[in-house]
């Protein structure tokens, strides 16, 4: 038994010290997406045609190439840490939330990847 208030317990514990950089991450990838995004809508609102030669010119050309590599990796990313929080909040099982945590991260560098080399086989002429 502790003499010590609840309050004076808790005191100089301090935090985790992760959570400011996941919320700056989440915050810049936020950003990120909102300018690769109005890029992504912009152009595709510019092509003429939505025909599947006409759209594998349009990614296959070199600066659009960049930005969807861009686009989809900084898309995956966001999702990773949005979902982490989701699965941080929500499951309370120690074991179940480590299980969710290492499955939501390998799902979305999965994702990211067959992305990545879905852009880069198009750009690269594979296609």
């Amino acid at each position: 038994m502790s003499l010590r208030s609840p309050l004076g317990q808790v005191l100089g514990s301090g935090s985790a010290r992760d959570g400011t950089g996941h919320w700056w991450s989440q915050r810049v990838t936020a950003v990120a997406l909102l300018i690769l995004g109005s890029w992504f809508l912009y152009s595709l609102t510019r092509l003429d045609s939505f025909a599947h030669v006409a759209m594998l010119d349009w990614a296959g050309r070199p600066f659009n190439s960049v930005m969807l590599l861009l686009l989809t990796v900084t898309l995956a990313y966001h999702s990773a840490l949005g979902v982490q929080v989701v699965l941080e909040d929500y499951v309370h099982g120690a074991f179940i939330k480590v299980v969710s945590l290492l499955l939501n991260r390998f799902a979305h560098v999965f994702l990211a990847v067959v992305a990545v080399v879905a852009v880069l086989k198009i750009a690269l002429g594979g296609a």
